[in-house]
């Protein structure tokens, strides 16, 4: 029998915004709360989705009609809240990334494990459709056996919540590698053993060694991964450049048979032709079923790769990759605002089905791990020069 729960939302910002009303609307949610360390921000979003106060996370811990904690702290917050939640009993959903240390995610899979309690990592780019398709063309064999990937995300400083707050400027780029980790690793289904990383200075004065908490001097860093199966990787995390759109994405993935490469809005897959005494390529456009359908239909416009560029039509949009997973989606989500590439009413029903269901979330703790500590490895590696380093790994999720 399918359980009914309560959600305490922590942290009002903008991000948890897009989130309220998708939580709330589950047929699984029984009551959803706000919570945050300014208590305006928290009367504002009571008012605007009808839903109660928590006068502080203590609070949300030791409330027993509470039983999950949705984590929309601080990025560097994530690792200590998530911790605390799952020592105090409370399933987890948690933005991106997990922690801040290896530690901290080590900490987390460990409470996971022994207390059965359900954690997910809140990944938008796990349902972009360009990881969705190259996963799926990976499972049918396209590529055959993975050689070599790219992703990045790509977000100028001025441009992202956390560059207008004084206190976390200077964060290391790969702090936050999630986004670009997870396209990646989810596509050939593989983790990271090794990295070899290298940065980019700039003027800003957050990103020098005195102007910021992590003694960090990189706006940009640039992270060359040895995967368990044999391939190789490349993660870009740029806040130096990046004011376009799509932030994030696979640019390229290739592998002994076939390969995939996107720009803008020109999804292209590459096969080789076997049967040809030349050799030759046969290229196919895959851009109609990996675009949203909203930037479909509008691909003739004269200004539409501008108009790509400046990031409409990636928001609400499902593509049609997407269908499958949006054929499951409840009922109740229907005329609901949704979120990057349509990723959160996604994400939302895997959380709240996986707490439900005493089911094992596809992004659970540990697939949240081999995402997080490939990027806090390699900020050691830049910091030594890129000298090469062993990425620990805290192994598969157990089937239950």
């Amino acid at each position: 029998m399918e359980q009914k729960f309560s959600v305490a939302i922590i942290g009002c910002g903008a991000f948890a915004h897009h989130f309220v009303e998708i939580f709330r609307a589950h047929p699984n949610t029984e009551r959803v709360y706000v919570c945050d360390l300014l208590p305006e921000k928290a009367k504002a979003f009571a008012a605007e989705f009808d839903v109660e106060i928590i006068g502080s996370f203590e609070e949300a811990l030791e409330r027993k009609d509470i039983d999950c904690i949705a984590n929309f702290t601080r990025r560097h917050q994530h690792g200590d809240i998530s911790i605390r939640a799952l020592r105090a009993g409370k399933h987890v959903f948690s933005a991106v990334p997990m922690a801040s240390s290896v530690e901290e995610c080590r900490e987390i899979v460990s409470l996971v494990k022994k207390t059965g309690l359900t954690y997910m990592i809140g990944e938008t780019c796990y349902y972009y459709p360009c990881a969705m398709f190259c996963r799926e063309a990976y499972q049918k064999g396209f590529f055959g056996e993975f050689s070599y990937g790219a992703s990045q995300y790509y977000h100028h400083i001025d441009d992202i919540s956390y560059g207008k707050v004084k206190e976390e400027r200077g964060m290391p780029p790969l702090f936050y590698p999630t986004h670009s980790t997870a396209m990646i690793l989810s596509a050939v289904n593989s983790y990271v053993k090794k990295v070899a990383c290298f940065g980019c200075g700039t003027e800003d004065a957050a990103f020098q060694k005195d102007g910021n908490v992590w003694e960090n001097e990189f706006i940009n860093q640039y992270v060359f991964m040895e995967l368990a199966n044999g391939g190789t990787a490349r993660v870009t995390e740029a806040r130096g450049f990046g004011y376009g759109k799509p932030s994030s994405y696979i640019s390229s993935l290739y592998g002994t048979k076939g390969s995939y490469e996107f720009n803008n809005a020109q999804h292209l897959l590459y096969e080789k032709d076997f049967e040809s005494e030349t050799e030759r390529i046969k290229l196919t456009d895959v851009s109609d079923y990996v675009n949203p359908a909203d930037m479909v239909q509008n691909k003739m416009l004269p200004d539409f790769k501008e108009r790509v560029a400046n990031g409409e039509w990636q928001w609400n949009s499902p593509a049609e990759i997407q269908k499958e997973e949006y054929a499951r989606i409840p009922a109740e989500f229907r005329g609901l605002k949704n979120g990057h590439m349509a990723s959160h009413q996604l994400l939302i029903d895997d959380f709240c089905t996986a707490v439900a269901k005493r089911k094992q979330p596809v992004l659970n703790a540990w697939f949240a791990a081999r995402c997080n500590i490939p990027g806090l490895v390699a900020i050691e590696s830049a910091k030594q020069g890129g000298v090469p380093l062993p990425v620990p790994d805290l192994g598969d999720a157990p089937v239950i």
